[in-house]
């Protein structure tokens, strides 16, 4: 299981408190790739760990670092909003 670096805390957290049309204007390609990749990874197995039960344990690892369960939702629909498959 993938620890959350503070870089990953943080893009989280942007994506849960940030309009998407204005992330997506000043987003690039490399972003967008972490998005995809990286974030989209995580927020994924939150996502399944929410929703289908699995003990992922990301759920814990949010909550240790502060993000609640509603920042955690705005993540997930900002970055759905992007372009991003969560589920």
């Amino acid at each position: 299981m993938t620890e959350l670096s503070l870089e990953d805390i943080e893009f989280i957290k942007i994506l849960a408190n940030s309009d998407s049309t204005i992330l997506q204007q000043g987003m690039n390609e490399a972003t967008r790739h972490r998005l995809d990749s990286q974030i989209g990874i995580i927020l994924r197995e939150y996502y399944k760990e929410n929703t289908m039960n699995t003990k992922t344990g990301w759920i814990e690892k949010f909550e240790k670092v502060g993000i609640t369960e509603d920042d955690g939702k705005s993540a997930i629909a900002c970055a759905r909003r992007l372009g991003i498959d969560i589920s």
